[in-house]
């Protein structure tokens, strides 16, 4: 509320002493206890809440602004005046009271942008005179040659001298490396990911694009206009009424004690006590469903979003490259070859290696041991195994000498949208491995409830490239996307939603900072995301889940309606006692009493916001069987790979390699899917059907099952004959494989998406 604007050491200090006096006397004559010196005290303590009220309206008055307090005011003036000094003591109690509440509702936390400035490059390498010297970033000139090192932050725009290797996902959201050949412009504040790299200035240190981020958000933060709380709001029609309701009982008795009483009577407690207690208390319900809101005002907005901007890498996607495609040389075992990869992979700090180690992990192929390992940055990582030489990295080989499976990977990439990592043995390309950044599980099921909640319009923002992110705009269903944004672009994207309605952005990364700081109400994901966006938003997920931010939407509207609800019903029961106290049957210390009173129903009609804790969304049982099924899906992993690599084995017809990659496929599917399908169907479904709307719920992902049974069913018939494969079931069979490789991929994404998500993650065990 606005009254937290005067200053906070001045505040505290009224605060306390209005309300250890009056609470002190209030209490002493409730309770029938004659105080001595009693009259003086409650003259003190109006008069300490008077000194406060005053500082208050006179803030609020310097800044054009009329709030509540101006009748709490008036009444405090008023029961000094007409020497009512019970009902000014009982009045500074319930101020006091309400300011309390608010002061800690009204600022926690603040937008803070020291991480911001703490991850801005203090340091650059010269190079002059065939000297290195480790020079202050602001003093390097344009035209000066700078070398960055392994690992290092890019001090400054400059131009590549020779070619490099670098993650921009700060500045940019792209989750993959770059690769930039000689005379390519580099921006200050990326990474270098390759090897040591000289490039030669552009922009000196306070001209570059790092700079510029910082000031964008600096400006952001600035320039945010003022919030209009609800208590104001209900001010603006409140103020007036009461102002005459008061001079009407003066001017019709003629006796300015009745004056008083109406104000006494009209004292926005219910304003003052409502709703900090209600947005109190969703600030206390989101914090359990693992949403830090940093201050009531954030809370309010939150509840009245109506459009929300959504960053891509780390918001809707997970945020880190994951191995999706194993394509491998027919002749080769696919997951030997992945093994071998990751053993070389395993000690590399590039950010794709723990993709490929992970990958191999989940294959479940034993990672054998790897000697004479080198990493060279920007290219690769290489090996020795079993006395052949592995490379895990890029392909230095011309494309036209690439073997025919090779040679379709760089296309089918460029469709996916992926990024390739080369295996080559003995010099030779072995497999291809195609990194993705993918959908975050809970974000479908996110957006639909932020729909459900009242968001109109969700719209995807990202830096990256506008072929990586069309697929997770059109599959979660967006209503716009814009891609390749520069942070700048990004604030005045979130500035035009807000010209249209209250406008939620999400992020993670220091090139969402600005856009979160401008936002009517910024939430950052802070379980991974960078700490500058976390400083410079309004809220705060603390765990990797996207749906806690529909957790914090729906706390927000819920608190917001309670305190709307509380407040009415307050103020409400406040006009009675004010047409009470205009017709002389309520003096002012009476009025007083019967305020508190009201203040108390208020008060338990708020604290409901309180009741509603995040609750699992399934059973214990259910919620088992969850957890035990999503380990599932990650194992069977390498089983739906081997489906999809044995129809591309078949593009050179009935050979060998293909039968046995077929043959395998089919063991695997057997083995291991159909099962698992099957025990879905029979344990999984029937205990989430309760929250997925019943049998009618599962229907549709039971039919998935029998697809897949089905297409399961059609291979084994080809494989009836024990004999080799013939040439003319290579079409069916391809048809078939690359159809249950469609299934799969989609009826997997759907559980995920819509039964996975209903339970909480496990904890991670340290």
């Amino acid at each position: 509320m606005s009254s937290s604007e005067a200053g906070p050491g001045l505040r505290r200090r009224l605060v306390g002493l209005a309300a250890l006096a009056g609470a002190t006397v209030l209490g002493a004559v409730l309770v029938g206890v004659h105080v001595p010196g009693g009259q003086l005290a409650w003259i003190g303590a109006t008069t300490v809440a008077l000194a406060f009220a005053a500082v208050t309206v006179a803030t609020q008055l310097a800044r054009k602004r009329v709030g509540v307090d101006l009748i709490a005011l008036l009444a405090l003036a008023g029961s000094l005046a007409v020497g009512e000094y019970l009902a000014g003591a009982v009045i500074g109690v319930m101020l006091t009271t309400g300011q309390v509440l608010e002061g800690y509702a009204a600022r926690r936390a603040h937008r803070d942008l020291s991480e911001l400035l703490d991850r801005a490059p203090r340091t650059a390498h010269v190079q002059a005179d065939g000297q290195l010297r480790t020079v202050p970033a602001g003093e390097v000139a344009v035209g000066d040659v700078v070398v960055v090192r392994s690992g290092e932050v890019v001090p400054v725009d400059a131009r590549l001298i020779g070619s490099g290797v670098f993650d921009e996902s700060a500045l940019t959201g792209e989750s993959l490396p770059v690769s930039r050949p000689a005379g390519d412009l580099v921006r200050s504040g990326v990474v270098n990911a390759g090897a040591e790299v000289a490039m030669q200035v552009v922009h000196r240190a306070e001209d570059s694009s790092y700079a510029g981020v910082v000031r964008l958000a600096e400006q952001a933060v600035a320039d945010a206009a003022p919030v209009v709380r609800l208590a104001d709001r209900f001010a603006m029609f409140f103020l007036p009424l009461t102002l005459a309701a008061a001079g009407a009982a003066w001017w019709a008795s003629g006796d300015p004690v009745r004056a008083v009483a109406v104000l006494v009577t009209a004292t926005p407690c219910p304003l003052l006590l409502a709703v900090p207690v209600a947005v109190t208390a969703g600030m206390s319900a989101a914090s359990r469903c693992g949403v830090v809101v940093k201050d009531g005002a954030a809370l309010e907005r939150l509840g009245q979003a109506r459009t929300a901007v959504l960053d891509k890498t780390g918001t809707v996607t997970l945020g880190r490259p994951r191995v999706t495609q194993v394509i491998s040389d027919p002749s080769r075992d696919r997951a030997a070859v992945l093994a071998a990869a990751a053993a070389v992979e395993r000690h590399s700090p590039h950010v794709l290696a723990a993709a490929v180690v992970a990958e191999a992990n989940r294959s479940g192929a034993p990672v054998p041991d790897a000697t004479g390992v080198v990493d060279r940055p920007g290219v690769g990582a290489e090996g020795v195994i079993d006395g052949e030489r592995v490379a895990v990295g890029r392909l230095p080989t011309p494309a036209d000498g690439l073997p025919g499976w090779a040679r379709t990977v760089e296309h089918r990439a460029t469709l996916d949208a992926a990024g390739v990592v080369w295996v080559t043995i003995a010099g030779q390309p072995a497999a291809a491995l195609l990194v993705q950044d993918e959908i975050r599980p809970d974000a479908a099921r996110t957006l639909a409830r932020l729909r459900a909640a009242g968001l109109r319009r969700l719209v995807l923002l990202t830096g990256d490239r506008r072929a990586a992110a069309e697929d997770a705009a059109g599959i979660l269903g967006l209503d716009e996307l814009i891609a390749g944004v520069s942070p700048a672009e990004k604030v005045e994207r979130v500035r035009a939603e807000q010209r249209h309605a209250v406008t939620l952005a999400a992020g993670d990364g220091v090139n969402d900072a600005p856009a979160l700081a401008v936002a009517d109400v910024g939430v950052a994901l802070g379980a991974r995301g960078a700490t500058a966006a976390a400083q410079a938003a309004d809220a705060v997920l603390t765990d990797d889940r996207i749906d806690r931010l529909a957790d914090a939407v729906d706390v927000a509207h819920r608190a917001r309606g309670i305190a709307v609800q509380s407040a009415a019903a307050g103020m409400g029961l406040s006009l009675l006692a004010m047409g009470a106290a205009a017709a002389g049957w309520l003096p002012p210390a009476a009025g007083a009493l019967v305020q508190e009173a009201i203040d108390v129903v208020v008060i338990l009609s708020a604290l409901r916001a309180l009741l509603r804790g995040r609750r699992s969304q399934v059973p214990p049982h259910a919620a088992e069987l969850i957890h035990r099924f999503t380990a599932e899906h990650a194992d069977l992993l390498p089983a739906r790979g081997a489906v999809r690599a044995a129809a591309d084995a078949l593009s050179a017809g009935a050979t060998p390699q293909a039968e046995a990659a077929v043959r395998r496929a089919h063991r695997l599917l057997v083995d291991q899917l159909l099962p698992h399908e099957v025990a879905e169907e029979n344990e999984l479904y029937p205990a989430v059907a309760p929250a997925v709307g019943g049998r009618d719920g599962t229907a549709p992902m039971s039919r998935g099952h029998a697809e897949i049974h089905r297409l399961a069913r059609r291979l084994s018939r080809h494989l009836v004959d024990p004999g080799p494969l013939r040439e003319d079931q290579v079409d069916d069979l391809r048809a078939t494989l690359y159809g249950l490789d469609a299934v799969l991929t989609l009826h997997f994404a759907q559980e995920e998406q819509s039964y996975f998500t209903l339970a909480e993650p496990r904890p991670h065990r340290g």
